[in-house]
């Protein structure tokens, strides 16, 4: 089983602090959050550490379904960015979220829809060319996001050729049953954090009402063989779900 933890629950400690615990804790994977003060990366430093890592894709200011055309081109760009750090520092994961709908362009979703396919065609071209697996997102259920309905990210990644990041909490949140997420054929990458449906919290694992124990039997069962990142809010929150799912085996 290869466990991860995201830089979310440690910002905002410097990636050398993070990187030094993640260690001394021997976690296997480390996710670094491609967002300031992570947004400029030592290459080497990280090189230097025997931790494995993906890459999480801006999430702040970025929008790969804008209707400004400037935005979303910069958006793209941010994507590339990232595409390149993780071929420097050896990930082959690079987590991207699929964009939002503005508050006036909600009038213009289906617009929004195919500006979020077309610049994802544009970054998984652009990943292949570094071999790296673009894996995109679900999203909580809070408004403007696109492709909360996992069913609806599902046909997406197909289209494009490239695989999803199933995030638990995200698809807890928007209501979905566990036997409902194992049924998604092109999980690439998995976020674990808890919940207790009603927001996306990102409570320690075991913490809430998400069924782990189906969760891992049934990941067992369909043979995934990707990272579970543990992407929780706080720094205690990593040692309480690594012990609950060290205890789950």
């Amino acid at each position: 089983m290869k466990i991860g933890v995201s830089t979310l629950a440690l910002f905002p400690m410097s990636l050398e602090e993070i990187l030094d615990y993640l260690e001394s804790i021997k976690v296997e994977y480390c996710e670094i959050i491609r967002e300031y003060p992570y947004d400029s990366v030592d290459i080497d430093l990280v090189n230097s550490y025997n931790l494995k890592t993906s890459v999480h894709a801006p999430l702040s200011d970025m929008n790969l379904a804008s209707l400004n055309e400037s935005i979303r081109k910069a958006s793209i760009e941010e994507i590339k960015n990232s595409m390149d750090l993780a071929s420097k520092i050896d990930a082959h994961i690079v987590v991207v979220h699929p964009g939002q709908m503005a508050f006036l362009a909600r009038k213009f979703e289906q617009k929004g829809m195919q500006n979020s396919l077309n610049s994802l065609k544009e970054c998984s071209k652009y990943a292949d060319e570094f071999g790296i697996e673009m894996c995109v997102e679900n999203m909580p259920d809070m408004e403007g996001l696109l492709f909360k309905d996992i069913n609806d990210l599902n046909e997406l990644v197909q289209k494009i050729g490239v695989s999803m990041t199933l995030d638990v909490g995200h698809a807890h949140n928007m209501g979905y049953s566990v036997q409902e997420m194992l049924e998604c054929g092109n999980m690439g990458h998995i976020h674990l954090s808890d919940n207790d449906g009603s927001f996306d919290n990102h409570d320690a694992i075991g913490s809430e009402n998400i069924d782990f124990n189906s969760l891992f039997d049934g990941l067992k069962k369909i043979k995934y063989n990707g990272i579970l990142t543990i992407e929780v809010k706080e720094q205690n929150e990593i040692l309480d779900s690594i012990n609950y799912i060290k205890n789950l085996k």
